[in-house]
């Protein structure tokens, strides 16, 4: 079986996620909501199909910009519906859209979602998915675990062999340099 790291190299949609982005942590507000809805939309799909509709669900919405599409109503739900570019759920579309609402709530108890996440790093696996389900709408164990391997906070994105762990690992020693 070809694990991520070798089937990414070179391929026309994964390879710029991998070398990029996968492990890699942020504290972009933004970027940290689009991670958590593309692993909501990704459920029951392939990573590449979600990768492949990734411009189109950012564009639709509106840029993962939390304050907006924590403001979304009914009608950008219908919108979103009839939208053929992108992943069309209603579950899932109003999953992300509680979700942002989630996020505004965390700016006030931690200061930011990235504060928030990085208040209980380090956790096992187990913990977080607690945490998740327990705050967030659509977050199992699957989707869990890999917005938080995505972003550096569980292990196990890269393969030890991979080229890119070096990287990964200098942009967490920064990102986690405050004693979090």
């Amino acid at each position: 079986m070809v694990d991520y790291c070798e089937m990414a190299k070179g391929h026309p949609v994964h390879a710029s996620y991998h070398d990029t982005e996968y492990g890699f942590p942020s504290r972009d507000e933004a970027v940290l909501f689009e991670r958590l809805a593309l692993e909501i939309m990704q459920a029951g799909l392939s990573w590449e199909t979600t990768l492949k509709k990734r411009a189109a669900l950012r564009a639709a919405f509106d840029g993962f910009d939390v304050d907006q599409v924590a403001a979304y109503g009914e009608k950008e739900v219908t919108r979103l519906l009839a939208d053929a570019s992108i992943i069309r759920n209603r579950r899932k579309i109003e999953a992300i859209i509680h979700n942002a609402k989630i996020i505004q709530s965390l700016r006030q108890e931690a200061g930011s979602f990235a504060a928030w996440l990085d208040s209980h790093h380090p956790s096992p696996k187990d913990s977080w998915v607690k945490l998740f389900k327990k705050t967030f709408f659509f977050t199992g164990g699957e989707i869990v675990g890999e917005f938080l391997m995505s972003l550096g906070y569980l292990e196990g994105a890269h393969k030890p062999a991979c080229p890119i762990v070096k990287k990964v690992q200098a942009a967490k020693k920064k990102h986690f340099a405050s004693g979090i």
